[in-house]
């Protein structure tokens, strides 16, 4: 068992612009805690939406059925409620609904406690000029660090 553990969503920050980052928690069932602390889950696929109460939820989070569970097992892909304070919910909802964002998952991990949290960013979607922009922009970086490493 992974003592800290911490899944990356790479694909979100190609693909949106984060504007803002909030932590939030989750509420999950027994089975599901131990195959987050094995490492076996997966948010790339995932995204956040609010439902009729203003209660946000993730959506089409991964999260592998744990190999020692018995009938009580959980289902790989549901809903997962987030946890926020109401004053961030009710601004998340405002620029969700105003502004036209997404909020996406960018990285799920266990606190120093044990307790699963999830990052996630008030995001803008990204045009295709901008991805070519930034691919460009990682390659300009990796040869300086090449032709830096080169000379020391």
């Amino acid at each position: 068992m992974l003592k800290t553990v911490n899944i990356l969503n790479k694909r979100a920050r190609f693909d949106y612009e984060i504007i803002e980052k909030y932590t939030a928690g989750i509420v999950l069932a027994g089975t599901e805690i131990k195959s987050i602390r094995l490492g076996k889950a997966n948010i790339t696929e995932s995204f956040c939406e609010f439902n009729e109460k203003n209660e946000l939820f993730a959506i089409n989070t991964y999260i592998e059925e744990y190999a020692f569970g018995n009938q009580f097992n959980h289902k790989s892909r549901s809903e997962r409620k987030l946890l926020l304070n109401r004053r961030e919910l009710k601004n998340l909802a405002r620029s969700v609904q105003a502004k036209g964002l997404t909020i996406i998952p960018l990285r799920l991990f266990t606190s120093e406690k044990g307790i699963a949290k999830l990052e996630i960013g008030l995001c803008k979607g990204k045009k295709n000029y901008d991805k070519r922009e930034s691919l460009k922009e990682q390659d300009t970086k990796r040869d300086l660090d090449r032709i830096k490493k080169s000379y020391n």
